[in-house]
């Protein structure tokens, strides 16, 4: 069972797999930084000085009374929040995830569809038969008399 396990681990396919993983996490962290930290202020500055990771609205008070100036001021308070400014977050951050999956998937997709309709190199002619080996060689046989 541990040499099946092996075999399996050692697949090309579970190999890439584990590469596209490691390499999508980092993406990921990337992108979540470019949402973050270059993105949503600039969106917020636009929109009217809005700092959309606090935007919340209280669902039902916690232990401390509110107005709470921040989200995590309302959580450490133990409030119930709906904080759709981390939802805009996320909606944005899924935005740009998919339109870069989608033009990795459309340049390889082009990528291949050149690779299909470029005329492959002309194979070399097949090596005649063995009776055509035979008969030339009859041929040549016959020809110095």
């Amino acid at each position: 069972m541990l040499q099946e396990f092996k075999a399996f681990m050692m697949r090309g396919n579970v190999m890439d797999l584990a590469v596209g993983v490691i390499i999508g996490a980092a993406f990921g962290k990337i992108v979540d930084s470019l949402v973050n930290d270059v993105l949503m202020p600039i969106i917020g500055l636009i929109v009217g000085k809005v700092d959309f990771a606090n935007l919340f609205v209280v669902l039902h008070e916690g232990k401390t009374p509110g107005p709470y100036p921040s989200l995590d001021a309302a959580r450490k308070a133990g409030a119930a929040v709906l904080a759709y400014g981390n939802f805009i977050n996320t909606v944005v951050y899924f935005i740009i995830i998919g339109f870069v999956i989608f033009m990795l998937v459309r340049t390889v997709n082009r990528v291949v569809r050149k690779q299909e309709a470029a005329p492959a190199a002309p194979a070399a002619p097949p090596p005649p038969s063995e009776e055509v080996v035979v008969l030339r060689e009859i041929r040549d046989a016959l020809r110095p008399r």
